[in-house]
């Protein structure tokens, strides 16, 4: 069983930075692809930013290039988020996801989500 565990959520000011980590655990994730998605209020459920486990190949929204920096610890089993230069818009509970590229086209797991909120 693939868990997802988000942590790292908060309030920050505008311009401000916050990192979001996801501990990964249940199975090696060879062949899998983790992502963040956020949802904001009002707004369907969005891809943010994914990553492959075994090359770290990446992949951003176009809002978020150059302020957000997805990676991965192979060792630590964690994908995380940096984000930085923060606006309002960025307010979302946000999810982190995997899936086996070989299998599914979907991403079918998923954390719980943690909240971020942009606010002065």
């Amino acid at each position: 069983q693939v868990q997802l565990v988000e942590s790292g959520g908060g309030l920050v000011q505008p311009g401000g930075s916050l990192r979001l980590s996801c501990a990964a655990s249940g199975r090696t994730f060879n062949n899998y692809e983790m992502a963040w998605f956020r949802q904001a209020p009002g707004k369907e459920r969005e891809f943010v930013a994914g990553i492959t486990w075994s090359f770290s190949s990446t992949k951003y929204i176009d809002s978020v290039k150059g302020r957000f920096t997805i990676s991965r610890d192979i060792a630590k089993n964690t994908v995380n988020l940096q984000m930085s230069s923060l606006k309002p818009e960025d307010t979302a509970v946000y999810y982190c996801a995997a899936r086996n590229v070989l299998t599914t086209t979907q991403y079918n797991y998923w954390g719980q989500g943690t909240q971020v909120t942009v606010s002065s």
